[in-house]
């Protein structure tokens, strides 16, 4: 399963050619596609507001140190072992709600890949700890829908403020509207230049 292919690309080109020259500079965007499911959602609420770099590692001790990567291990960890692992105390309260979520059966993660758009939002934004950004990148990269554009993302704002004339969130907001059906595809071109022009890997 993938968000990228020849057809898309070119589609998008055609919409506005900012996209043409970052895949002209920098060549196509590395297939984002994350497997759904508890691990890649409990990365995303780590990469909430922190570096990729710092996620992943926090991820790396936290994964590291329980003998499975599942909720019921997770929620045995006290406050003391969650600290050792670097998980700070809000989103340790996160990892926990979500966790919990999950074990009560008030969310079932494997529904979600048939449930529509709007329904997977209302579903995830219920749960403590996952707001908007969380949700939309849930979406794009792990359930791979095509139409997704996160407006809270700092790197996508610095971008789109470097390579086109919406300078405010409003006039983002009604700028991107020219990417439809392909908003997804755009935000994946715009990280990709964001990580590229910085020298950063890209970090799965």
């Amino acid at each position: 399963m993938g968000i990228v292919n020849k057809t898309d690309r070119e589609l998008l080109f055609r919409k506005d050619p900012i996209f043409q020259t970052i895949h002209d500079q920098y060549g196509p965007p590395p297939e984002m596609y994350r497997d759904p499911g508890f691990t890649s959602l409990c990365k995303i609420i780590l990469e909430q507001q922190v570096s990729l770099a710092s996620a992943r590692a926090h991820f790396q001790r936290l994964h590291d140190y329980v003998s499975k990567f599942e909720p019921t291990y997770l929620l045995k960890l006290n406050d003391a072992e969650m600290r050792e692992c670097q998980i700070s105390r809000q989103k340790t309260v996160y990892l926990r709600a979500l966790s919990q979520a999950l074990l009560d059966g008030s969310l079932d993660l494997q529904k979600l890949e048939k449930d529509t758009t709007a329904t997977v939002r209302e579903k995830l934004i219920r749960i403590k700890g996952i707001g908007v950004w969380t949700t939309e990148v849930y979406l794009m990269f792990c359930l791979g829908r095509k139409d997704i554009f996160p407006l809270g993302d700092i790197a996508l704002v610095r971008t789109m403020r470097e390579l086109t004339e919406a300078k405010t969130k409003e006039t983002m907001a009604t700028y991107i509207e020219r990417w439809r059906p392909l908003r997804s595809l755009a935000a994946f071109y715009l990280w990709h230049y964001y990580l590229k022009k910085r020298n950063r890997p890209f970090i799965p």
